[in-house]
């Protein structure tokens, strides 16, 4: 999980980088819960919560 104070350092290619990332991430968590069944289901909430945080940061980037 990211913490935010973390985070909020990044720069907004790192930003991105990490989205587009943790987007692929839930998909193959999704693509293997429908196939073979997965032993955390719980990482596709985290790792959408993780999104929404990077989200959230780029946009606060963005009004400056």
């Amino acid at each position: 999980m990211l913490k935010m104070n973390e985070i909020i350092n990044w720069d907004e290619k790192a930003l991105i980088g990490k989205i587009e990332s943790l987007k692929n991430e839930v998909f193959t968590i999704r693509m293997q819960k429908v196939t073979s069944g997965i032993e955390k289901p719980h990482k596709i909430k985290e790792n959408k919560r993780d999104i929404a945080r990077l989200y959230t940061i780029l946009n606060r980037k963005s009004e400056k």
